[in-house]
């Protein structure tokens, strides 16, 4: 009997955590990638155990090709391991760079990270793992309703975030049928570490449901991307109404 796996990037903290700890009460054997946050991700680690379920943690810089090449290769190792059933079926694109400066400031470096890891990566991650999905599966691109937006103070992030959403509509039409691929993209759910707890409340103050969204929110719109297999190519909408002003 297979089980499923799932690649999570980003997933040692915030909403990566949350998408990686909502797959593992679904029965999901966990592929948990992370950067920097080592520390997180074995707590993290011990969260998903603690469910029941089997998890492997995997560092990498994304923003690196040859790094994700070495990920895929490690997570081959515990595909075909002998006695090994799992078969990876899901992609969560969840690691994101988020860079402030106005365009007329924004060092060139800070532009190409959030690329690099925003856009490119997910790219480069959903070739690797629709080579791997061999039953079929589910890639889903973690966006955000900036992508929908002119936010000046950060150009690299909205114009990586657009592009995310882009790519979700030509990788759902060249993958299909066997593999679907769709986006998510949430309003304002956790504060930044680049807004202030002031402005981080008069934004949530603008919005039609004067509230920030719950995590279960958003990943309630995970399961239902996972449940209902005939959707692909589409950005669900998680946003408390930004979208409307």
């Amino acid at each position: 009997m297979t089980k499923p796996l799932a690649l999570v990037t980003g997933g040692a903290q915030r909403l990566g955590k949350a998408f990686a700890l909502t797959l593992a009460r679904m029965g999901y054997s966990i592929a948990l990638h992370y950067y920097s946050s080592e520390e997180q991700a074995q707590k993290t680690k011990a969260e998903i155990e603690s469910l029941g379920a089997a998890v492997y943690l995997f560092q990498a810089d994304l923003t690196q090709p040859a790094q994700i090449q070495k990920l895929f290769s490690d997570l081959d190792f515990i595909l075909h391991a002998k006695r090994s059933s799992f078969i990876l079926s899901l992609l969560v694109n969840s690691a994101s760079l988020m860079p402030a400066g106005n365009p007329r400031e924004l060092e060139l470096t800070d532009w190409d990270s959030a690329l690099d890891l925003n856009l490119r990566a997910p790219f480069i991650l959903a070739q690797q793992a629709a080579k791997r999905m061999t039953a079929g599966g589910l890639i889903v691109n973690v966006t955000d309703i900036g992508a929908q937006k002119t936010w000046s103070r950060y150009p690299s992030y909205t114009v990586s975030k657009a592009g995310l959403e882009s790519l979700t509509k030509l990788l759902a039409r060249a993958l299909a049928p066997t593999i679907r691929v769709n986006a998510i993209a949430p309003g304002l759910v956790l504060p930044s570490d680049v807004v202030t707890q002031e402005q981080w409340d008069k934004l949530v103050q603008k919005l039609p449901l004067k509230r920030a969204a719950t995590l279960e929110e958003i990943t309630s719109s995970l399961e239902f991307l996972i449940h209902n297999e005939y959707i692909t190519g589409q950005t669900i909408v998680v946003d408390g109404g930004y979208s409307l002003i």
